[in-house]
């Protein structure tokens, strides 16, 4: 019997029968014929997304050939003069280029640095907490500053750090924090951390909710202790989310929060809060130089490009093709 069976097996897969490959056609075969039905409703969820992505965001593109022209806004994009990689140049060999990238590096590593950890952090606390209601309060409180708006939080920031604000009573000083560089980035990541951290963990809370209780029952009988359960059982369970935000967060070093951080600029801390996308603004929409500023910009995107395919291949084989 089991030869009759091989046999018939062999012959239905040399006539292309096979019933696997047949249910997965009769399937894309059913999803057509439904779209082909209701192509009115595709059209009508689509059609306008689609065309606000096309106005919005591919024809914008368009503008990138301003870095390599000497725009003016009488000729237009495509008449103005074409000058190649003159911006570029004048860009890389500003006495200002390495400040610039270096200012925009560290503010963006030290927001790495804590702003990735913290949310995971925190949801793995929150996975803790056995009151249904306590957690609901808490997570309220942390979710809360995230609806704040950066330009009030930076207003906040600035009064509540002047020579006579709140810091400086209870202290007992008269510093001007907001004019001292070396204290720049500390304000800023810190009150980014302090925004965005609890918004950031909802993503881990929900994933640690999809993972196995029978494992962490099965360690707690084998008697693991909490750090234990953490390392063995809750960051297995969420840790194709953390490759994937950490290649995000990896790929958008460049691209600092450009509200705040010119809220909070002064002449005096100037050294160390003056970032590319800072730089872009004044050069571009205050000094009218739109070419240099476009050129800046671009040089920016394509850093941040750069990053994110590196790291990305460096996390797939880290671990074992998990990736973007």
């Amino acid at each position: 019997m089991n030869g009759v069976k091989s046999t018939r097996f062999n012959f239905n897969r040399l006539d292309g029968e096979d019933p696997i490959i047949n249910k997965k056609n009769s399937k894309i075969h059913s999803k057509l014929k439904y779209i082909k039905k209701n192509y009115q409703l595709y059209l009508f969820f689509t059609l306008p997304p689609l065309i606000l992505l096309i106005i919005f965001k591919y024809i914008p593109m368009g503008g990138v050939l301003i870095a390599f022209e000497d725009y003016s806004a009488i000729s237009g994009v495509f008449h103005s003069q074409w000058v190649g990689l003159k911006h570029f140049e004048r860009f890389l060999s500003s006495p200002d280029f390495m400040t610039l990238l270096m200012n925009t590096l560290k503010v963006s590593l030290y927001g790495i640095l804590w702003g990735f950890p913290l949310p995971i952090i925190l949801a793995l606390l929150l996975a803790r907490i056995k009151s249904e209601g306590i957690k609901k309060k808490i997570q309220l409180i942390l979710y809360a500053p995230n609806f704040i708006s950066v330009i009030v939080i930076s207003g906040m920031i600035i009064v509540f750090l002047s020579p006579i604000g709140p810091v400086n009573q209870f202290f007992g000083t008269a510093t001007n924090f907001m004019a001292m560089p070396s204290a720049f980035r500390t304000i800023y990541v810190a009150s980014s951390v302090w925004q965005a951290t609890g918004w950031a963990s909802i993503i881990y809370t929900a994933a640690l909710s999809n993972a196995s209780q029978e494992l962490t029952e099965a360690a707690v009988i084998d008697g693991a202790n909490i750090f234990q359960q953490i390392l063995n059982v809750d960051l297995p369970a969420i840790k194709p989310i953390m490759v994937i935000q950490f290649i995000l967060s990896a790929g958008n070093i460049m691209s600092v929060g450009f509200e705040k951080a010119l809220a909070l600029q002064t002449d005096l801390n100037l050294p160390t809060s003056e970032i590319l996308p800072t730089y872009v603004y004044k050069m571009g929409l205050l000094n009218g130089d739109y070419s240099f500023s476009t050129a800046v910009g671009l040089f920016n995107s394509v850093i941040n490009i750069v990053l994110l395919i590196v790291v990305n291949s460096i996390v797939k084989k880290l671990n074992e093709g998990e990736g973007i």
